[in-house]
């Protein structure tokens, strides 16, 4: 099945192709879904990166998004510069996986998503944080 492309789609979008340089930046763009089905979109990334906000370290992880898109798909060069905008940043695993996850329903307004993030070694201890949302699911202490 052929569909027409539609250029209204990519009107908005002004990360994408924009000609200059990319620079970190805590914005996510979408454009439409044009799916009714429900499906999965999985991204992930080994190259995340922020520091410890108590000793200024840097600290990596892997990073994978899983979620069932309603309306909205997140573009994906305004993730690849959203990430960067945390290169600096000092946060500890847990806020930085669930400020991930409330940007991104935020801004897709998805039927579910899931944030993993597999942070690497320090100090002898490897740390993995999951955090999720539901449609409809209360959040613990709401």
């Amino acid at each position: 099945m052929k569909r027409k492309k539609a250029d209204s789609d990519f009107e908005h979008l002004t990360l994408l192709g924009s000609g200059r340089a990319a620079k970190p930046v805590r914005k996510l763009e979408t454009f439409p879904n044009r799916a009714a089905r429900d499906y999965t979109v999985t991204l992930s990334t080994d190259e995340f990166t922020c520091v410890c906000p108590m000793t200024g370290q840097p600290d990596f992880a892997k990073i994978q998004i899983q979620y069932g898109p309603d309306k909205k798909i997140v573009e994906s060069k305004s993730l690849k510069l959203y990430f960067w905008s945390f290169r600096n940043e000092g946060v500890f695993h847990e806020h930085v996986t669930n400020l991930i996850l409330d940007d991104l329903v935020e801004a897709l307004s998805p039927r579910w998503c899931k944030v993993t993030a597999e942070f690497a070694v320090r100090g002898g201890i490897a740390i993995t944080v999951e955090a999720e949302y539901r449609r409809g699911a209360k959040r613990a202490g709401k």
